[in-house]
């Protein structure tokens, strides 16, 4: 069965909330967005680049995500990020949405996140995704032991508030398989379920 790999910024304390921009998202009165600009540095892009190309079947959006991506890359024409982007299927989960999605090879995985995304892996078994933040998406798909690996940006910050990738999820043991520390402190590290051992 396809394997599905969560990418995601955290702080040391765990926030994964707006990390790329102040205006990412100020839900709850967050007041911390772009906490990760300026950690940036070519050993990030290449682990970053080397996880993704491992898991090369598509993206795996929430709603809200898929729209901020949308609103920023396809209008992004001085990085090759964005033909990447742009090429790549992008199944984007959403309970509020229908109809066409605007991006190019785009797919509506409408209703339930939990059970849209287990249909999909029952329909396409050899199919590999990544998910890129949507915490909401992620912490579902968490609780239903669907994830296979993280790939954790830990950056050398603190912020205090906001929304943490583990909250309200079951006790979970995990293994590093793999950690990398970046020329500006972001730890790469890659961690997979202790159970698939």
């Amino acid at each position: 069965m396809g394997r599905i790999a969560a990418v995601v910024s955290v702080s040391l304390d765990g926030v994964m909330q707006g990390p790329g921009r102040a205006d990412e998202d100020t839900r709850g009165g967050f007041t911390h967005g772009g906490w990760a600009q300026g950690y940036a540095d070519p050993e990030q892009g290449r682990v970053i680049g080397e996880h993704m190309a491992a898991f090369g079947g598509g993206l795996l959006f929430g709603r809200r995500t898929y729209e901020d991506f949308y609103g920023v890359w396809p209008h992004r024409t001085d990085n090759p990020f964005t033909e990447v982007l742009d090429r790549t299927d992008k199944y984007v989960c959403t309970r509020t949405q229908s109809g066409p999605l605007p991006w190019q090879n785009s797919i509506l995985l409408a209703g339930d996140a939990v059970a849209s995304v287990g249909r999909l892996r029952a329909e396409q078994p050899e199919l590999e995704l990544v998910v890129l933040g949507s915490g909401q998406l992620l912490r579902a798909l968490m609780g239903a032991g669907m994830i296979d690996e993280y790939l954790l940006q830990i950056h050398p910050l603190v912020l205090g508030s906001g929304q943490r990738l583990f909250d309200a999820v079951e006790t979970s043991a995990l293994r590093l398989t793999d950690s990398v520390t970046t020329t500006t402190g972001v730890v790469m590290a890659t961690y997979r379920p202790a159970e698939q051992e």
